[in-house]
């Protein structure tokens, strides 16, 4: 038998109250200054600036990408005598003079792919204009460089098999090729310079730490196509606390056998990358990708007390716990960055993002 007072309300020509509670709750007042959504209007035509800043309106994460042109550009734009002298400023801190010139320290770090393929030139920019002071990447990010120097790297498509590729020598980073022979041809070039070194570090008592190796084969390659001479040119510090892992590590490995006895000391460029941060008046991170370079740098600002600037760009999700893919503001609750900064993450390609994101800032002439 049906309820009698469901048979009522199913005869009843009234909204039910908690129906139209629910669908029609009354919002409370949007804060004023909140930018309302809207898109680009391809009726005014193609204007690829126009475009980008549209973003900001746009939402999800054309909007975040909004925000990291806006933090960057802030980076970019301070100086010490935006802040007010303290007692804490001693001698030149407190000339004006002398703090108009203090910028934030920008740190870049990158992951080994984004050298292998096409985003090597705007990092190439960014070190050669001395837009960055300080890079960290893993060992890929370094020899790739290098190689691209030496051999070319190809576009392939992400279904070429491996077994197929293997039989060829040719290897595959997603959808690039990139031929064994470059390998053999990085071998050729650098053993000579690690002879060179083992000679220098038993002669003249050198100490290599990563940076410094990285500083020598960027003045060894003598090409204007890499970010590394570059850095070397600009003496721009390079950090690359796993420096053997990868092709450089494989010939630091044959090296061993053939000329024993190189020592490479970690323990000096913790020390200088940390001293970068802590002695900074102000710092900014730019992080393409996770991993390694992602903690290396927010780990150098947790010795400041976190950054004042970050932008992260990668495709990682936080649900695993993995530092790759944590938001920034589980960086916030370790003291990586400052709790009254404004970070951003977008979640996004860096192959696609960062030159768009460079377009924006460092390239706009502002």
């Amino acid at each position: 038998m049906p309820n009698p007072s469901e048979t009522q309300e199913n005869n009843s020509t009234s909204v039910p109250s908690i129906a139209s509670a629910a669908v029609l709750t009354v919002s409370a007042q949007v804060p004023e200054g909140t930018r309302s959504i809207r898109g680009y209007d391809f009726e005014n035509g193609v204007d690829y600036d126009a475009l980008l800043k549209s973003y900001a309106t746009t939402g999800f994460q054309a909007a975040n990408f909004n925000a990291a042109v806006e933090i960057i550009n802030s980076m970019r734009a301070w100086r010490l005598s935006d802040e007010p002298i303290t007692n804490d400023d001693h001698n030149e801190n407190r000339d004006i003079e002398y703090r108009k010139t203090v910028k934030c320290k920008v740190f870049l770090g990158y992951t080994s792919n984004l050298v292998s393929c096409g985003i090597r030139e705007t990092i190439k920019y960014l070190v050669k204009n001395k837009m960055v002071d300080v890079v960290v990447s893993t060992a890929g990010g370094v020899e790739e460089d290098f190689i691209k120097c030496l051999a070319q790297t190809y576009v392939g498509d992400f279904s070429n098999k491996g077994s197929e590729l293997r039989s060829k020598g040719l290897n595959r980073i997603g959808n690039l090729i990139v031929p064994n022979d470059n390998y053999c041809k990085f071998e050729e070039w650098v053993m000579p310079i690690l002879d060179q070194m083992l000679v220098e570090q038993k002669r003249d008592g050198t100490v290599w730490t990563p940076s410094k190796v990285i500083h020598r084969l960027g003045k060894e390659i003598n090409h204007p196509d890499s970010i590394y001479y570059w850095a070397y040119k600009n003496d721009i510090p390079v950090y690359s606390p796993a420096i053997t892992d990868g092709s450089l590590g494989d010939m630091l490995y044959f090296h061993s056998f053939r000329n024993p006895g190189l020592v490479v000391d970690l323990v000096q460029d913790i020390r200088s990358i940390n001293g970068q941060a802590v002695y900074a008046k102000k710092t900014g991170m730019i992080i393409l990708g996770g991993g390694l370079v992602k903690h290396h740098i927010c780990n150098a600002n947790l010795m400041r007390n976190g950054a004042d600037y970050a932008v992260f760009v990668n495709t990682a999700q936080e649900f695993d716990g993995s530092d790759a893919g944590a938001h920034p503001d589980e960086a916030v609750s370790w003291g990586k960055i400052k709790a009254d900064a404004k970070p951003v993450k977008i979640y996004a390609d860096a192959s696609l993002v960062f030159p768009l994101l460079v377009a924006q800032t460092f390239a706009s002439g502002n």
